[in-house]
C-alpha cells in the first residue's frame, strides 16, 4: 500500500510540470528582452555616434586619438590619417584610431606664473 502511495504521489508532480515549463520559457524570453533594451540597444547606438564622428574628421580637425594623443589631422588618405602632433612631427596612424574631434571653443588653460611657486618671501 505504500507503494501506490508513492506512485500516486509521483504522477500528480509529473503532470502538473506542464504549465510550469510554458511559464519558464516566457520569463527566458522576458529576461533575453529586457537584457536587449538595456544592454545591446544602448551600446549599438553608441558605436554608431563614434562611428558618424570618425567619419566626419576631416584635415585641419584638432583630434584626440584613442591612444590619448592630441593633434591636427595634416593629410587622410584612405584608411591612414597623418597627425601633426608638435611642430614638424608628424605621425601616421590608422584611421580608426582617431577618437573624436577636440572642441576648440573653449580657451586653453593659462599657463602657470613663473615664480610663484614655492617661493618665500
Amino acid at each position: 500500500m505504500n507503494i501506490a502511495r508513492f506512485v500516486a504521489s509521483a504522477d500528480s508532480t509529473t503532470t502538473s510540470g506542464g504549465g510550469s515549463a510554458v511559464a519558464q520559457l516566457l520569463i527566458f524570453a522576458v529576461i533575453g528582452l529586457v537584457m536587449y533594451f538595456v544592454l545591446i540597444r544602448p551600446q549599438r547606438k553608441r558605436q554608431r555616434q563614434a562611428m558618424a564622428e570618425a567619419r566626419a574628421i576631416e584635415v585641419g580637425d584638432e583630434i584626440v586619438t584613442t591612444a590619448g594623443i592630441y593633434g591636427f589631422v595634416t593629410e587622410l588618405d584612405g584608411d591612414i590619417a597623418w597627425v601633426e602632433i608638435d611642430d614638424n612631427v608628424q605621425i601616421r596612424i590608422s584611421r580608426s584610431a582617431l577618437a573624436r574631434k577636440v572642441s576648440t571653443e573653449s580657451t586653453p588653460p593659462a599657463a602657470p606664473e613663473s615664480g610663484s611657486a614655492g617661493s618665500d618671501a
